[in-house]
């Protein structure tokens, strides 16, 4: 996961872990996310970006029991993505946040075709 988000990002020093857990779903995965950034984000506006984000579905609603599961990402082309907050204690200049996805869905091939339609629009 890191490689491949070093790849995608550009920057092959980004720092980063991953452990891998195993879930009974049918598809989907999910990842919680712990990102660092250079100045202190504003979670409102983060909140804003992922909700217009293409790809991107922003389910972030823990009031109501609305976050991103593999299981309610099943069949869905984009990635839903919640539970964004600080984390408690931590760094102001971070975010934790959980995404899931259908990985039968929404893997290389789709990720292609979506990159390629951005560059010919």
């Amino acid at each position: 996961m890191r490689d491949e988000a070093r790849k995608i990002l550009g920057i092959p020093e980004l720092l980063g872990a991953a452990t891998a857990v195993r879930v009974p779903v049918v598809t989907g995965h999910g990842v919680s996310v712990y990102a660092e950034f250079d100045r202190e984000p504003i979670l409102d506006r983060v909140r804003d970006e992922l909700a217009s984000a293409p790809g991107v579905l922003l389910v972030d609603d823990l009031e109501h029991d609305a976050f991103p599961t593999p299981l309610e990402a099943a069949g869905l082309d984009e990635v839903l993505v919640g539970r964004v907050r600080r984390p408690e204690g931590g760094d102001r200049h971070a975010l934790l946040y959980f995404a899931a996805g259908d990985n039968l869905r929404k893997g290389a091939a789709l990720n292609a075709v979506q990159i390629a339609e951005l560059l010919l629009a």
